[in-house]
């Protein structure tokens, strides 16, 4: 049984902050609550700073949050993203899209 978890930070207006794990076993609840906080219109900034691990499922829960984003007419900027999803992206060939 894992104990990965994330937590969403709503403290800075604008600003969504994500902290903790961004993995295979926390992927689905985070764009489940990610989407459920853009779907408020309200978010433009998508924070990644308190990430303290992820993986490739990290990474593609990012990339689907922007693609709602885009979808929702919400334009969704991905700031502090960890070097390790950073580099990952790089190796996927998908930074463009994560900026």
């Amino acid at each position: 049984m894992s104990t990965a978890t994330f937590e969403l930070d709503r403290g800075t207006p604008g600003t969504l902050g994500v902290r903790g794990v961004l993995s295979f076993d926390t992927a689905a609840a985070a764009l489940e609550a990610i989407g459920a906080a853009l779907a408020g219109g309200s978010v433009a900034r998508l924070d990644l700073a308190g990430v303290q691990r992820s993986d490739s499922a990290g990474l593609a829960c990012v990339l689907a949050v922007q693609a709602e984003a885009r979808r929702l007419g919400h334009p969704l900027v991905v700031e502090n993203m960890p070097a390790g999803m950073h580099a990952l992206a790089q190796v996927c060939e998908v930074d463009a899209l994560v900026g």
